[in-house]
Parts: C-alpha cells; structure tokens; sequence
C-alpha cells in the first residue's frame, strides 16, 4: 500500500514539475515575446527624432585586430557626417601584433590612437577611452564591424529626445560558407532582433548590440573592468532615469562564427558576465523599483537563463510519467529525438557539413549548454576581463 501511495506521489510531483516547467519555458520563448509586443500596441513609448548633428567621438576597441583594422578605419572614415563634427579613436587594448602602427598611419586623417598598456579588457579599455573622448555622443564599436554609411546620423536623430540616453544600431549577421554555427546564430539573432523592437517601443532596451551603439557623453558611467559592457549600459541608463532605444535604421554588418568550439567559449564568456552583471545590480529586478524594466530582465535575461534547467525538468519528469503513460513517455521520445537531432547537427559541423534543418536545434542546444557552464563560473566567481577577436 505504501509503495503504491509513493509512486502516486511520485507522478504527481513530476506531473507539476513537466506542467510548471512546460509552462515556464512556453512563457519565455512566446508568451513574453507576445506579452511585448501587446504592450507596445497599447501603450507605446514614442521617440522624438529630429535631423541634428552634435558632435560624435567613435570608439573602436581593438585587440590585435592587424586584418581588419585598415578595413574598419576605412569604413568609418566613409561615412556620411560632417567630418568637424566626428573624431576617432582605436582603444588598443595591449595590441601585440601591427595593430597600433596601422592605426598611427591614419593620424593626419583624424584618427587617433589610445593604447592601454597590458590586457585590462575591453570594458577598462572603453572607460579609460571616453576620458579621451570630445563628442557630445560617444559611438562604440568592434573592428570586425562594418557600418552602412548612413549609421551615424540614424542614430543621433533619436538624442533629439532628452529621454534617450543609448541608441542601438540594428546588428545583421553574414554567413557566405553557410555554416551550421552561422546558420543558428542568424536564426537566433532574428528572433532576438524582433524582441528588442517590442521591449525598445514599450520601455527600454536591456542590452544593445556591442558592436553599434550610442551613448549621451553626460550619461556614460565607467563600468566594472568584468562587466559586460553591451548589456550593462542599459541598466546604468535606466538608473539615471533615461532610456535605451533601437534604431532599426542603423544597420552594421559583422560575420557569425563558423566554428562552434569559438562560439561557445564567447557564449560562456557574454553569460558568466551578465549573471555577475545581473547579480551585483539585482535590486532592478524588483517590479515596484523599476517596473517593466525589471518584467524585462527577469523574463528575457533571468527567464531565458533558467531555460536549461527547465528542459532537464521536463526531460525527467516525461520519462518517470512515461513507464504508466504512453502519452509522456511519446513527449520523452520526442525530446530524444530533439537531442540526436542537435547532436547529429553538431556532428556534421565539426566535418564541414551544414544542414539548415539541424542547425536550429544544435545552435539551441549549444546556447543552452554554455547558459549552464557560465552559470557554474559565475558561481565559483570565476572573473572575464581580457576577450579575444572570435570572429
């Protein structure tokens, strides 16, 4: 009698766990998103844009980027704004390699040169560069970025807006060999990229693109050297009582991994970081503190972090209801089938084949498995300062 009332207990406890963990991951993914762009419908928060031209100070941080560099400069010089208004400079973060003589070449050209001594980090780097910085807006961006020419004067045009203290630019990913790695990332970057139009036009941004974004000289605050820059400034813009907003019009280009093994050591980097982001700023996460900000980080950053374990939840909880229901145990075959699918996909990666059918599980999978690994260095306080080009 008691082993029978033990294994009804049993079924009903990993019967909430499956209902509560289904309904917790089906939240992240469709009911938030849906939830958002709901909001914006009803209660949108317009951005007042107007035609100015305040002084802009771009910043490349850069780590021996000798490739790319010539190229980036190029590009940046090439774009169309009055040249008396927009300086730049490359934050060279202990370059090794020709990075800092390639940039010097440019110096009669209104390019200027900071090298930070040692490898301190791109967030240090950024902070010590905007101390050199005259614009009115400080620009940032990576060295593997390519801007389309319009991109300065579509950002700007939001600051007419004394509420807007950041503007993202509209990242877009390249993948010429096709690759599974590239194929996911694109795919995911969509999804994220139709989310950030919601979250921009109903509140704010939680995070920008690090490659493209824009920040008011008077709202930047110097950031911990371990921070993730890109998704902190958000928070420290909120704090003071402004808004981060996307400018889809501002579009940049930049290329996808192609090896998997690089992707996920930048997605463990990026997610150890913003959990120790999330953790030392945790009083934003309360609604009555910052209202439909702190919906925001709590369902699009600490939601989609839990994902992982929700899916080992419902994993176990389908197979323990699959030995008295054919049901569950279906659910937990499907969930099997999912996992070779992603596993095959990787497989095929990592021999130069790519299936576009197999990239969206395995590019899932990889995301999920590198939220869990920065979870476990986030908690045995493992610091990410220095970065490398992965790209």
């Amino acid at each position: 009698m008691r082993s029978a009332e033990s294994v009804v207990y049993l079924e009903v406890i990993s019967l909430t766990v499956f209902v509560v963990s289904s309904l917790a991951v089906a939240y992240v993914y469709f009911g938030y998103p849906l939830l958002v762009l709901v909001a914006a419908r009803l209660f949108p928060r317009n951005v007042i844009r107007e035609a100015i031209e305040p002084t802009v100070t771009i910043i490349i941080t850069a780590y021996n980027e000798e490739r790319d560099i010539c190229r980036k400069i190029e590009n940046t010089l090439a774009l169309d704004y009055p040249p008396d208004k927009l300086d730049i400079i490359v934050a060279s973060d202990g370059s090794t390699d020709g990075t800092d003589e390639l940039v010097q070449r440019y110096a009669g050209r209104g390019v200027s040169l900071f090298r930070q001594e040692g490898r301190v980090g791109k967030t240090y780097t950024q902070n010590r560069a905007v101390e050199q910085a005259s614009g009115d807006i400080i620009l940032f961006s990576d060295a593997t970025t390519t801007y389309r020419s319009d991109v300065v004067k579509a950002l700007v045009q939001n600051f007419a807006d004394p509420t807007v203290g950041c503007v993202a630019g509209r990242l877009v990913y390249k993948d010429d060999v096709g690759s599974g790695v590239g194929t996911g990332a694109k795919s995911y970057w969509g999804y994220e990229t139709a989310l950030k139009m919601g979250e921009s036009r109903v509140c704010s941004l939680i995070g920008v693109s690090g490659c493209l974004y824009a920040v008011r000289r008077s709202a930047y605050r110097p950031m911990s050297p371990e921070a993730c820059s890109d998704f902190l400034i958000a928070t420290v813009i909120f704090r003071d009582g402004l808004r981060s907003v996307l400018e889809t019009d501002a579009v940049c280009f930049e290329e996808t991994n192609r090896q998997s093994e690089k992707e996920f050591r930048m997605r463990i980097r990026v997610i150890a970081q913003t959990f120790g982001d999330l953790w030392r700023n945790r009083d934003m996460l309360n609604p009555f503190k910052s209202g439909f900000y702190a919906i925001q980080l709590l369902s699009h950053k600490v939601g989609r972090y839990s994902v992982p374990f929700f899916m080992i939840s419902i994993f176990v909880s389908s197979l323990i209801l699959g030995f008295s229901s054919n049901v569950f145990l279906f659910i937990a075959l499907l969930q099997v089938a999912f996992y070779l699918a992603a596993g095959f996909g990787w497989f095929m990666e990592k021999n130069g084949v790519s299936n576009r059918f197999l990239a969206i599980p395995f590019y899932f999978l990889l995301g999920n498995v590198a939220t869990v690994a920065g979870f476990l260095k986030f908690l045995k306080g493992e610091r990410y300062v220095q970065w490398e080009p992965a790209r």
